[in-house]
């Protein structure tokens, strides 16, 4: 094992033993070189004053070499915040902005303490991360029954983890937290478990609300309790767009340093959040006491993103942060908020229509970009297929019963002749 991984392994075992045990092989053995290509840059970028050749960039005239092209497209930018690379970590300042946004929107991470958010290539990067770090062959990894099918390919198929599923609703229609329990307690054998928690929940848009997230945070700590140490991942993807009464806030900051058995790591970032989806730009964050092992796993982290990507894009890293800074942000959000929970409220009152009731029911929702459709008489395929080829209309299939709808991407006007038509495509097959 290479020295630097050795160093890092007793950081972490010394602040805390359990989450050593937690680090997958992979884990144990990554480590982000201090002696190579980016260390002597750097130390070259601090020190050469007359002449720095490390980078591997082109330059001219000090700034980094460009077309006129496409800087005349970008001319409110500097090119050095554009077409160098991007520290490994991400842009110090965003990491910082970032940080201080969620301490801002989740109080109780106000007396927490947590690493600095490094940057991902968007949120599938970041649970690839936990993923490389953290799961072994066999590993539990345990999230609902309703879930975002990538979980799937990046811990069963990549990792080779065991995927565990729970029903995400009770016969109440309230998070299933003794279905969450069992599912956890019945890895005690193992001593281990990765638990993925989204909410907003992809595919249903439902979010917990206050007294079920306690019971959340009290089904983790009790497997804690029970000996097993757990990995626990909130996937705030969606993080902000709550409609109604529910948790406002990420279940992170609960998690942070509850128990020594439990990691709490936050994945989250701009793609959803601020409706920049395809500048692919997330983050990955830490909860413990301990400082040492919460650089000990940034070392680790940045050793994986080495391996992988090398460095997330930058320039939408300075737009990102741009944003961020500027008076007209918060603004701006809000009517995009509000533009956003009116779909979902009009969905709701179009659900309401006592006609729809014999051929389905919907799950509960009351956050983020979906909801879905629980079928009573018709194939949720089939259903899918009849309404792209008859009417054009686009919706996706989960299992046998379910289907979910985008009302993130539909407008409000619109929003009752979708429904109408997906009701018309059911009386066709019954037909």
């Amino acid at each position: 094992m290479n020295q630097l991984a050795g160093q890092l392994n007793e950081n972490i075992q010394t602040g805390n033993t359990h989450v050593y045990d937690m680090l997958s092989t992979l884990g144990r053995e990554i480590y982000f070189p201090k002696e190579g290509i980016l260390s002597q840059s750097a130390e070259a970028t601090a020190h050469a004053k007359k002449y720095n050749a490390t980078i591997g960039i082109a330059t001219e005239g000090g700034i980094p070499m460009h077309l006129k092209v496409i800087q005349d497209k970008l001319s409110a930018f500097q090119p050095k915040d554009l077409y160098s690379y991007a520290p490994p970590a991400g842009k110090p300042e965003l990491r910082t902005v970032w940080r201080n946004k969620m301490l801002q929107e989740n109080p109780s991470l106000q007396d927490k303490s947590f690493s600095n958010p490094i940057v991902t290539n968007a949120l599938t990067h970041g649970l690839s991360i936990v993923a490389d770090l953290f799961v072994n062959e066999g590993d539990a990894v345990i999230y609902p029954d309703k879930n975002w099918e990538n979980y799937e390919l990046t811990f069963g198929v990549r990792r080779h983890g065991e995927c565990i599923n729970y029903p995400l609703f009770t016969e109440e229609m309230t998070f299933n937290s003794n279905g969450l329990r069992e599912a956890l307690l019945a890895q005690q054998d193992k001593g281990k478990a990765i638990v993925v928690l989204n909410f907003p929940n992809n595919p249903t848009g439902y979010t917990p609300g206050l007294k079920e997230g306690e019971e959340i945070i009290a089904v983790i700590t009790e497997a804690a309790e029970a000996g097993i140490n757990v990995v626990v991942v909130t996937d705030d993807a969606y993080f902000a767009l709550f409609f109604e009464d529910s948790m406002k806030e990420s279940l992170f900051g609960k998690l942070a340093s509850i128990h020594p058995r439990v990691l709490a790591i936050k994945i989250d970032g701009a793609t959803k959040e601020e409706f920049v989806w395809g500048f692919r730009v997330g983050f990955i964050t830490y909860a413990s006491d301990n400082e040492n092992l919460l650089a000990a796993l940034e070392q680790k982290t940045l050793g994986i993103i080495r391996a992988t990507i090398s460095s997330g894009p930058h320039p939408s890293q300075t737009f990102i942060l741009d944003a961020l800074k500027s008076p007209d942000f918060a603004v701006q959000k809000e009517e995009k908020f509000q533009i956003m929970k009116g779909r979902a409220n009009r969905v709701k009152s179009l659900l309401d229509n006592d006609k729809y009731d014999e051929v389905w029911e919907y799950y509960p929702f009351n956050s983020g970009y979906f909801m879905c459709l629980k079928l009573k008489t018709v194939s949720a395929e089939a259903l899918r297929t009849h309404l792209i080829e008859k009417y054009g209309v686009g919706t996706i299939a989960l299992g046998d019963q379910d289907l979910r709808v985008a009302f993130s991407c539909i407008d409000e006007e619109y929003l009752e002749d979708l429904y109408q038509l997906i009701y018309q495509g059911i009386q066709d097959l019954q037909a």
